[in-house]
């Protein structure tokens, strides 16, 4: 029988946690890019509200969250811990897997964790409009449920392919009152640009943030969100670790091995950092985190100072990255297309705390089609990555006790179309090749 392990409403977190004063080595600031020296939140005030450069810079190691963020919380949170027997028992292993189930918050990801308190800081300063991009389209959804909590309009740029491919998340989004635009679009000089050089272009991650900031830059009513990489976000995601540490407590487990898919990083980052004070006190933790190989900033990127977007408006980022030129393949994974690794998760890969790995489409969509027809829901193709390497970790000595934790970052059943061009037969695996990376990478900033 499935075990689920629930908390009261009074237990959810009342403060996040922020990994960076734990970090062994510490974090590398970002810099400007005009002047390659430290940036500070003077700059960065142009496209974020003080609330959140606050969070980003904090070298507090708990931060209060607000009575307000926490009230919307409560609509989801706290969130199932369920231990997977049926997966279990159908691997014949003696590893106990659990999964934190984010995918019920109302978008259905765990995106929501950030997109409320940064609509919360924002509409706390005044601000009346935001933009953002989206890969797969649950941060999309996400900002567009936190910003009609707060009255804020908000305009997502949503990477094409993903437009094209996820036409509900574009529903969703229309619902909950945003607007949306393809990207690369004919809406911003960057896009135009993009456009005219490459008119089959499936997007990135990265055209589409310039979009977004570019849209920001030119109106004083509007500031920019990020669903992942930076810092804040980070520290807001850590909710579903702290919920999680005391779940496992009450279930009588710990977990040897900590899971998560690795697209920007705040997923994975948000299951993983709370334990790392753990890690460091001697406790034997493994941290993997998991990442498509047609995108594999982790495992064959580069740890450098690079930036964020294609336009280059960005600040400089000490991050693994495939280049800021780099334009991924249109794998279903929308949510894992970005070329960079938030400086947080790429710093503690760097003190080899974290294990990157990477997987193929189709053993990950084999994993969702198991885990669906075990445990019954149908995954997100990205928590599709969390869940193949769970089970990579379960069978690695079936007779092995070992207790695995993953976060389940998200529902697939707005991805029902992946699903079927996976069933038909249409999806392959993509290796990206060596010498387009070695393209794209030639090109960081000379730091």
């Amino acid at each position: 029988m499935q075990k689920k392990i629930l908390l009261r409403d009074d237990e959810i977190p009342r403060q996040w946690y922020n990994v960076v004063p734990d970090i062994p080595g510490g974090l590398k600031p970002p810099l400007d890019p005009e002047t390659s020296q430290p940036m500070g939140p003077d700059k960065l005030s142009a496209i974020f509200p003080m609330g959140l450069l606050e969070q980003e810079m904090s070298d507090q190691r708990y931060i209060d969250i607000p009575d307000e963020v926490r009230e919307i919380y409560t609509i989801w949170r706290a969130t199932p811990l369920v231990r997977a027997t049926n997966l279990e028992k159908a691997l014949g292993t003696r590893a106990r897997i659990y999964f934190k189930n984010e995918s019920v918050s109302p978008v259905g990801s765990h995106k929501t964790n950030s997109a409320v308190p940064q609509a919360y800081f924002n509409k706390r300063e005044g601000v009346k409009r935001l933009t953002t991009e989206t890969g797969a389209g649950q941060w999309g959804c996400a900002l567009s449920f936190a910003t009609s909590k707060f009255d804020i309009e908000c305009k997502v740029y949503m990477v094409r392919v993903s437009y094209d491919q996820k036409p509900y998340r574009k529903s969703m989004m229309h619902t909950y009152g945003a607007e949306i635009v393809p990207s690369p679009s004919t809406e911003t000089q960057v896009g135009r640009r993009i456009l005219a050089e490459y008119p089959d272009t499936p997007g990135s991650l990265g055209i589409a943030i310039s979009e977004a900031l570019e849209d920001a830059f030119a109106r004083d009513d509007t500031k920019y969100a990020l669903g992942s990489v930076l810092n804040h976000t980070i520290l807001h995601q850590s909710i579903i670790g702290l919920e999680a540490k005391k779940q496992m407590e009450l279930a009588g487990d710990y977990p040897d091995i900590i899971i998560g898919c690795c697209g920007g990083g705040s997923n994975f980052a948000g299951i993983a950092t709370p334990y790392i004070p753990d890690y460091l006190e001697g406790k034997k933790i493994r941290f993997i985190g998991v990442e498509p190989a047609s995108c594999p900033s982790l495992t064959m990127g580069k740890l450098a100072y690079d930036f964020g977007d294609v336009a280059k408006t960005t600040p400089l980022l000490y991050m693994y990255t495939l280049g800021h030129d780099f334009i991924p393949p249109g794998i279903h994974a929308g949510g894992l297309r970005y070329h960079g690794m938030s400086p947080i998760v790429s710093a503690l890969v760097r003190e080899n705390i974290i294990e990157p790995m990477s997987v193929h489409q189709l053993e990950c969509f084999e994993a969702g089609v198991l885990f669906a027809r075990t445990e019954g829901i149908i995954p997100a193709p990205e928590t599709c990555h969390a869940i193949r390497a769970a089970i990579i970790e379960a069978t690695r000595d079936l007779n092995e006790p070992k207790t695995i934790l993953f976060n389940f970052s998200g529902h697939g059943l707005i991805d029902m179309a992946s699903y079927d061009k996976f069933y038909a037969g249409e999806l392959q695996n993509f290796d990206y090749p060596e010498e387009a990376l070695a393209r794209s990478l030639a090109n960081l900033p000379k730091i």
